[in-house]
């Protein structure tokens, strides 16, 4: 047996810590929650509430995020050009006078670089 070896102890001492309990440690919250209390003036169950509220709206929002998808699917299944879709989808949404300046902009920007 050489030096290193004779260092070295085959038992567990009683401070060694298990994988399995510092994984279990690490899942379980540092703070039990406080039914019905309340933490700096706002109560459990608001807080419960709006992150609820919050979580509904999110799968919400990806349920609608996947039917705008389908749609442009189907469009490209057609024949539209689906980038140009979103363009025009874009411009509806700006006001037509600012649309009609941005155009304008766009036109003097594009003769300046001699693309007209």
């Amino acid at each position: 047996m050489d030096d290193f070896d004779a260092g070295y102890e085959e038992t567990p001492s009683e401070e060694t810590v298990s994988h399995d309990s510092l994984d279990e440690e690490m899942e379980s919250p540092k703070l039990a929650p406080i039914p019905g209390g309340e933490i700096n003036g706002v109560t459990a169950d608001r807080l419960r509430g709006f992150i609820e509220r919050v979580e509904r709206l999110e799968e919400e929002k990806k349920a609608i995020a996947d039917d705008i998808k389908e749609i442009y699917s189907e469009a490209k299944s057609l024949g539209f050009d689906t980038k140009i879709m979103r363009k025009i989808v874009s411009l509806r949404k700006i006001e037509q006078q600012e649309r009609l300046e941005q155009e304008e902009l766009i036109d003097v920007y594009k003769h300046a670089l001699g693309m007209i």
